[in-house]
């Protein structure tokens, strides 16, 4: 695989988990307070965001390994809401979860930079075979 095929992807699997974080977001916002129509168009919004977050997530698997793409959605997933929770509803966020935030990054830094065998794994000389 190219390259530029699976920065593609990698960005295709982080607007998955952005999508997934708006409908979070959306969710959030269709309290009780509102009236019965916005909550309605809320939960329409959370419905469209999850449709395209599986099709964006899917999409992605085509370019890369389950593993890359599940990551790579669940931190943007993760890194967005829980920064639209700090920013839109005032959320208090401490240094831990900054801290854990970071470690996310760059786990997943670690785990893009990772080539997946699509070879089987053979035995060594020295295995015993029955």
């Amino acid at each position: 695989m190219t390259g530029r095929n699976k920065s593609g992807a990698m960005g295709v699997a982080i607007a998955a988990g952005a999508t997934a974080a708006m409908a979070a977001v959306l969710a959030k916002f269709a309290s009780p307070q509102m009236r019965w129509e916005g909550r309605v168009g809320c939960y329409v919004g959370v419905v469209a965001c999850n449709v395209a977050m599986w099709t964006l997530y899917v999409r992605s698997l085509a370019s890369l390994s389950s593993l890359q793409a599940t990551v790579l959605n669940f931190a943007a997933n993760f890194l967005l809401s829980g920064f639209a929770g700090f920013l839109i509803f005032e959320e208090a966020t401490h240094f831990q979860w900054f801290l854990g935030a970071a470690l996310i990054v760059m786990g997943i830094m670690v785990l893009s930079k990772a080539e997946v065998s699509s070879e089987p794994a053979t035995a060594s000389p020295n295995s015993k075979q029955d």
